[in-house]
């Protein structure tokens, strides 16, 4: 048997691994006919690592009456459309309606068998009651693709019961001609942090690396954001540091309290404005909720020791064609605020070790970090590899390439190896493995029910 398919939105090339490794492991031949992938930075790594193949371009401009002929679709369609980080806007969003050269391809072709997958916010995307198992953007991709004459299964899945210490939940969609297949019959397997991070890596360190240890113990930063933000308890800023210069007791206080209090729609009601998200306040609006001694003086101080900005408010306007444009409002005072802008250290999560990773996004990836010995540094790329299944045979090229972009837009290798496992077994090799699969297209339901 010799499986052919193709790999759309093919990214890096982790859902290639991961269903030639399924392949191997069941000692069938396998071929890719056709790469698809848009981004320069994914295309060079992807062609690093298979053996320099021609990579088609944009999926809208693929003839399907030109793809070779194949037997599995795989891909991992653009998640913006449908992600919380996103707008959510689904099929009103160009990236969502790419579904549909999927939906093409398939109708064209009539593979033996596709794995989709997509974040997990697909699966309640466009609800049309709050009580709904499923949103109505994924009942269309569902019905569209049965409507093809595929039996459809699915399931969110994490990639930390699959051995990988990264928390990733990611809906998977198999269809095939022949049978449901089962997506529940994975035995959980984990793994810590500890167990992928390298050693000694000190090109990545984190710029106040000592301060921060002159501070305070390894233990204490398990699990602290460091960002002049807000963020309680588990919150780092600027001021706790002092990296900008010593401040008193007084100082600290003052600038606690603008941070949770500058965001009250209070204050742009009062000035008569419209809020956007932040407000500097004058000495006596500040007083209301937090007064110190030598008021003035201690808050120019700040404001000459860059941890405060004096500033008109901003208010919105209406531009010649009409669009929404912020400008400042210089006809009404000046007011204190704090200078928020993305630090050069901004940490969102310094990662316990002996535990597991948040979901690694493109926006996200770069403000983690973890403790090597003595420093405080970013996650390597050979550590985000590790983290979706990558093995370190992997190459990564030496070069600026932007890898918290290239992994967190990838998929777990490891969740594809498991799935194509039950693909193959089930459908392709169904007389050598047996298993309680529903084969009766009566008893499909359109909206299977959801399983977190």
């Amino acid at each position: 048997m010799k499986l052919k398919f193709i790999d759309l939105f093919a990214g890096i090339g982790g859902f290639r691994l991961g269903f030639e490794a399924a392949c191997r492991h069941e000692n069938i031949d396998y071929e890719c006919v056709l790469s698809s992938e848009i981004k320069k930075s994914a295309i060079s790594v992807y062609k690093e690592n298979f053996n320099n193949e021609k990579i088609h371009g944009d999926i809208t401009k693929i003839d399907e009456k030109s793809i070779p002929e194949f037997d599995v679709l795989l891909a991992g369609f653009p998640c913006q459309a449908f992600s919380t980080a996103g707008v959510r806007k689904g099929f009103l969003d160009t990236r969502g309606t790419l579904f549909f050269d999927i939906e093409r391809i398939i109708k064209f072709h009539k593979p033996k068998a596709f794995i989709l997958e997509n974040v997990e916010g697909l699966v309640t995307h466009d609800l049309q009651n709050k009580s709904d198992n499923i949103g109505r953007t994924l009942n269309v991709i569902l019905h569209n693709l049965r409507k093809l004459d595929y039996q459809v299964n699915w399931e969110v899945l994490n990639s930390l019961d699959f051995n990988l210490p990264q928390n990733r939940k990611r809906i998977f969609i198999v269809g095939t001609k022949n049978m449901l297949i089962p997506l529940k019959n994975f035995k959980a397997k984990t793994k810590v942090l500890k167990k992928i991070l390298e050693k000694n890596k000190v090109e990545d360190q984190v710029g106040i690396s000592k301060i921060l240890f002159e501070k305070y113990d390894k233990e204490f930063l398990i699990g602290k954001a460091i960002k002049d933000r807000r963020g309680g308890p588990n919150n780092i800023h600027s001021w706790d540091l002092e990296i900008k210069g010593k401040i008193n007791s007084h100082q600290k206080n003052v600038l606690k309290e603008l941070l949770k209090s500058r965001r009250n729609k209070k204050w742009a009601e009062k000035k008569g404005i419209v809020w956007t998200d932040g407000m500097p306040l004058t000495i006596s609006e500040i007083k209301t909720f937090c007064e110190i001694p030598n008021m003035k003086k201690n808050m120019d101080d700040l404001v000459k020791k860059g941890y405060l900005v004096k500033r008109h408010p901003v208010d919105l306007f209406k531009d010649s064609a009409g669009n929404n444009i912020k400008l400042p409002r210089e006809d009404l005072p000046k007011g204190y605020d704090l200078v928020t802008g993305k630090l050069s250290f901004e940490i969102s999560n310094i990662l316990d070790p002996q535990k597991f990773t948040p979901t690694l996004t493109a926006t996200d990836a770069s403000k983690l970090a973890v403790i090597d010995g003595k420093i405080l540094r970013k996650l390597t790329a050979r550590e985000m590899a590790r983290l979706f299944g990558f093995n370190d045979q992997f190459k990564l090229p030496e070069s600026k390439l932007n890898y918290h972009d290239l992994f967190g837009n990838s998929i777990a290798v490891n969740v594809v190896k498991s799935v194509s496992l039950n693909l193959i077994r089930y459908n392709f090799l169904k007389e050598k493995f047996h298993g309680e699969v529903q084969t009766n297209p009566e008893n499909i339901q359109m909206e299977l029910p959801y399983r977190s």
